[in-house]
């Protein structure tokens, strides 16, 4: 399943541009690891949509990016009636990350909801705060059947499919194929052990991560690869068997050059450019 080749001579517009959308006024660097990384996983723009009240800060921190000030709530996380605006930006990209560095609660299920209900083009990569709002809009989500990544792990997982954690992690396969057929998703469920599953219930295993990835921001920097390689035409099954790879392989270099724990989430994507050159195809 080689990664789609760039010919020399494609402007940034031919890798696609990748939208990000979460984080919250506690949590904002979530955001930009997942925009760094679908940037050196080799997507050509990249927009960020955010509180509106940090906007600025996140645009300084990440020049490279656009920068969307979202409507928020009291407590500075993104409003439901931001969703009119995302589904129009979203539309223009490539693919979009959606719950990065959000929390769970109303405001957020009501984002993803009306979201996936208005939500026209882009492939979609769903995590945190967007996947506990899923078992409230399976028909939503079902419309974008064929071009969505989860990115659970075993707790959320355990909230996807209502049953108890103990439950996902006697047979952490099962309930990945389980969610899969459940949502119309391809699965990756995170984990020492992760597992890549199809919604016709083909399952990938990769074992190649360390103790060191199981870090704070860490999942953020993996569903920003995942975007980065959808953007560039990657299907999602293609994305997420190779941005779980490229990930874990991030994570052992790092371990072999700074130790086996102690490296950083923001230190992942600056190792995906050589990781995916020694891997993929050549190009033009």
């Amino acid at each position: 399943m080689p990664l789609p080749r760039h010919e020399k001579g494609d402007d940034k517009n031919a890798r696609g541009a990748v939208l990000v959308a979460g984080g919250c006024v506690e949590v904002p660097g979530a955001v930009l690891l997942a925009g760094l990384a679908a940037l050196q996983a080799g997507a050509g723009r990249l927009q960020l949509a955010v509180c509106r009240s940090i906007a600025v800060p996140v645009g300084v921190a990440v020049p490279e990016a656009r920068v969307i000030g979202l409507a928020e709530t009291e407590q500075g996380h993104i409003a439901a009636a931001a969703a009119p605006v995302l589904a129009q930006r979203g539309a223009r990209a490539r693919a979009m990350v959606l719950g990065v560095g959000t929390m769970a609660g109303a405001e957020s299920e009501a984002l993803t909801a009306q979201l996936l209900e208005a939500l026209e083009g882009p492939a979609l990569v769903l995590d945190a705060g967007a996947l506990a709002a899923l078992r409230g809009c399976r028909p939503a989500l079902r419309r974008h059947a064929g071009r969505a990544i989860l990115t659970p792990h075993d707790g959320e997982m355990a909230e996807l499919l209502e049953i108890p954690r103990t439950a996902v992690l006697a047979d952490p396969l099962a309930a990945a194929r389980e969610a899969a057929s459940r949502f119309q998703a391809v699965v990756v469920m995170k984990g020492g052990c992760t597992r890549i599953v199809t919604p016709q219930g083909e399952a990938w295993e990769c074992d190649r991560g360390n103790v060191g990835l199981a870090t704070s921001g860490s999942g953020d920097t993996l569903a920003g690869i995942l975007a980065g390689l959808l953007a560039r035409g990657a299907t999602p099954l293609q994305a997420a068997l190779w941005g779980v790879y490229v990930h874990g392989e991030a994570g052992r270099r790092l371990a072999a050059d700074q130790g086996p724990v102690g490296f950083l989430a923001r230190m992942l994507p600056g190792e995906v450019p050589a990781i995916l050159a020694a891997l993929g195809p050549p190009h033009g």
